[in-house]
């Protein structure tokens, strides 16, 4: 049955985050998805931040296997998942233990008690349990025995063994904040409906597990009354809450339709880029084309095919896959056939972090190839950001024949926000330089005087045949050429058509200021964490610090030096030991330029960034 919200008026919130912590089999990656996509249809802004171990089944009950799920919902601009935590939901001893730090001294800790055995305390490293030793004296803290209150709500439901009625307590759990949080069931009922329309039985337990939570929350007396967060002032028009994965496919379909051209998808899935693969398979009827290939050198491979026969080509990976793709993507820079590669990064090196964030490809997208082999490289900034990248990433290779490496990490690519859904009429133009009819004097390097992007010349086309292949090319013909200064005029022609894309993308802005004492410099999926603490600044009264983004990194915008010159101060934060500041140090070596790094698998926090912004005024 769906619930209705009590008349009694509920305390009004300007925002709240609210964290979810348990074992990887507790469900709470399902449970924060379900409270962010509630909050998103009642109106909240919203952005999450799912943070799971990177085995399958971590071993249950230890430290390194808590997941976790952070969301920051809000009526004002939310611009990341949240720093300080107002409300907790700990299901284990383990995922008190590794995220206690977070809550605000004062705000509220709910704990399953019955997880809070000998066993798991053992695993958790505590010697007393926290509940008794006065650990949590600081907090407000409600213990509820959730597991025995699941199984005593959940008797009677036929088809259900031990195994699922203990999963269920998840939603006893999200009942419960519902409840605190002013939220209606409504929506996810009708997913347990969608879910399990051929499983009756799991639709009623876990249905009735939600209703008992709210309705158990209702009567403690811990919690005196709920709490409610008004809808946020958003521009007019339908949204969605949608993940930058999702964002990013989405983004390559609008290309595809706007260009006219099929979209083809050859990868290989590496954790965290598979989402990007599984949800185009689900578009076939758009004409996509989804290969999933045995390994990262047959996944670009194929793209690249794809890309010679005439195709929007595109190839998904992360760190490890990007360096086994690197002999063929310098393949593609030479014989100049437009080609997407999308790095979701993850912490390294090797296999290092596979679901933690880090913005430590850098370098290798821009150099990690043999020879001199430039190519675009773009980064997005946040979820919904992640289509509007992924359509321009597209656009670039099919108008300039390169390819680009488009760059997000994993925080971003799984976290989630509201994105206001975009009709392809609404969006840029793409050309291409495909040609279908032979003209007297054709050749196939025949270039564009503007962006000397090639001629593309489909395989089958009658008078359109030519060479091509990984050996130098002569400069007009595309036969195979030993000429020393032809191989110099080639390599010259190639690294100019790149910094021509100068011309084509848009100029560096700041935010806040046009001058002052301090710019502050992010790129790519920093920008949330940056924009906020730079925010927080200037609202608390220091109106000398600016904000920069970089979503374009090679080349770099042409009013770069211009937009240095007016701070007296430079500071460049990124998730890596001083990636991006090197790139900037080199081809701007007479400004000072200071950095802040973080290596941690985790997005930045505002008090770390106000902390360090102060210290370099100071």
């Amino acid at each position: 049955m769906n619930i209705h919200l009590e008349d009694a008026q509920p305390e009004v919130l300007e925002a709240v985050v609210i964290r979810f912590v348990g074992d990887s089999g507790d469900g709470m990656q399902l449970t924060g998805t379900q409270f962010s996509d509630t909050s998103a249809m009642f109106g909240n802004d919203v952005a999450t931040f799912p943070n799971y171990p990177s085995e399958i089944r971590a071993p249950q009950g230890s430290l390194y296997g808590v997941s976790g799920f952070q969301v920051h919902i809000g009526s004002i601009e939310i611009s990341t998942p949240g720093d300080e935590v107002d409300l907790l939901v700990v299901m284990n001893p383990a995922g008190l233990k590794t995220n206690l730090y977070a809550v605000k001294p004062g705000h509220t800790i709910i704990v399953d008690t019955d997880s809070f055995n000998k066993k798991n305390l053992q695993k958790a490293q505590y010697d007393i349990s926290p509940l008794e030793d006065g650990t949590l004296d600081n907090y407000r803290v409600i213990e509820v025995s959730i597991s025995s209150l699941t199984r005593e709500a959940l008797k009677g439901v036929e088809g259900l063994d031990n195994k699922s009625i203990t999963r269920s307590k998840n939603m006893f759990a999200l009942g419960m904040v519902y409840w605190m949080y002013h939220r209606s069931t409504e929506h996810t009922i009708n997913f347990f409906k969608n879910k399990f329309s051929s499983k009756p039985h799991l639709i009623e337990s876990n249905t009735k597990a939600l209703n008992a939570g709210y309705y158990f929350a209702e009567t403690l007396e811990l919690i005196p009354n709920s709490f409610t967060i008004s809808p946020a002032k958003m521009p007019p028009g339908t949204y969605r809450i949608i993940s930058g994965n999702t964002a990013t496919a989405w983004g390559f379909l609008a290309a595809a339709e706007k260009s006219g051209l099929e979209l083809f998808l050859g990868s290989y899935p590496i954790t965290p880029a598979t989402d990007i693969l599984h949800e185009l398979v689900k578009h076939k009827h758009f004409g996509v084309k989804a290969f999933q290939a045995e390994d990262e050198i047959a996944g670009i491979n194929s793209a690249i095919g794809a890309s010679f026969a005439g195709d929007l080509a595109i190839t998904t990976t992360s760190g490890p896959g990007l360096a086994l793709k690197s002999e063929a993507l310098g393949l593609a820079m030479m014989v100049e056939l437009p080609l997407v590669v999308v790095n979701v990064q993850r912490g390294g090196p090797s296999t290092g972090l596979p679901t933690k964030t880090e913005q430590s490809d850098l370098l290798q997208a821009m150099y990690g190839r043999n020879g001199e082999s430039p190519v675009i490289v773009i980064a997005a900034s946040t979820p919904a950001d992640c289509f509007n990248y992924a359509y321009q990433a597209s656009k670039l290779a099919l108008e300039h024949m390169t390819p680009v490496i488009l760059l997000t990490d994993g925080y971003i690519a799984n976290g989630s926000e509201p994105w206001k859904i975009k009709q392809v009429s609404e969006m840029p133009e793409i050309k291409n330089h495909k040609i279908t009819e032979v003209s007297e004097n054709w050749q196939p390097y025949d270039r564009d005087k503007n962006t000397l992007a090639r001629n593309w010349a489909v395989p089958g086309t009658f008078g359109l045949e030519h060479r091509i292949g990984g050996l130098e090319k002569d400069k007009i013909t595309g036969n195979v050429s030993y000429v020393p200064e032809n191989h110099e005029f080639m390599t010259k022609t190639r690294a100019e058509k790149i910094k021509r894309v100068q011309n084509y993308i848009p100029d560096l802005k700041t935010e806040f200021v046009e001058s002052g004492d301090l710019l502050v410099i992010g790129w790519g999926g920093t920008y949330g964490s940056l924009y906020s603490a730079v925010k927080q600044m200037h609202e608390e009264g220091n109106d000398k610090i600016g904000y920069a983004h970089f979503n374009y990194i090679n080349p770099l915008p042409k009013n770069t030096e211009e937009i240095f010159s007016k701070f007296e101060k430079i500071v460049v934060c990124e998730l890596n030991n001083g990636q991006f500041v090197h790139i900037l140090r080199m081809n701007f070596n007479k400004f000072n330029i200071s950095q802040f790094n973080k290596i941690q698998g985790l997005p930045f926090g505002n008090t770390e960034l106000i902390n360090k912004f102060n210290q370099l005024l100071n």
